[in-house]
């Protein structure tokens, strides 16, 4: 059965996530070496990238066909996913421009990426950490929902291996790679 609502907008009542403090720790922070795959099938350490990267960090994406977990849309900051994407998408060449490399991360395999990926014709790579490797080395923030372990939406900027920015918490998704860009134009 086909979804009822349109995973490309946002609804408008959406709860709007609060800064609780949980990313507080991450500015300034070494990345710690580990290896995420990506859609493109290539194993991808963000600690040894130069330069600045962009790493949306988001729930999970969902797809047209399949339901969202039960009470996903009433838990603050986790509905927004593929809009957000989109707009790093529509936004990628800006980024690019202004010296960025971008990924999209998730704890969800990376074959439901690929297909996530492929439909929604991202130019860049979203990697997962299936394992939680990366999530716990960093302590990024999480929750629960359906025996599932998602990472609390958040975009890390990243500077040759240092956390150089944290946007958090993330509200709309779908304006955060202006917000990035923003940021990106004040700084250089």
């Amino acid at each position: 059965m086909a979804r009822q609502d349109d995973i490309y907008q946002l609804p408008e009542d959406l709860p709007i996530p609060i800064d609780d403090g949980a990313c507080n720790h991450l500015p300034g922070m070494q990345l710690p070496s580990v290896l995420l795959m990506s859609t493109t099938g290539r194993a991808v350490d963000l600690a040894k990238i130069s330069g600045r990267t962009i790493v949306y960090c988001y729930p999970r994406t969902g797809r047209p066909a399949k339901d969202l977990p039960q009470g996903w849309n009433e838990i603050p900051g986790a509905r927004g996913c593929t809009p957000q994407s989109c707009a790093f998408r529509d936004h990628y060449q800006e980024l690019r421009m202004l010296g960025a490399e971008v990924f999209g991360l998730s704890t969800q395999d990376s074959a439901y990426q690929k297909e996530a990926a492929e439909r929604l014709q991202l130019p860049f790579s979203l990697l997962s950490d299936e394992k939680l490797i990366f999530t716990r080395a960093l302590t990024l923030p999480t929750f629960e929902v359906e025996s599932l372990t998602l990472i609390r939406r958040l975009t890390l900027v990243i500077r040759d291996g240092f956390v150089e920015h944290v946007f958090y918490p993330v509200f709309p998704p779908d304006k955060n790679a202006d917000e990035v860009i923003d940021w990106l134009r004040k700084i250089t």
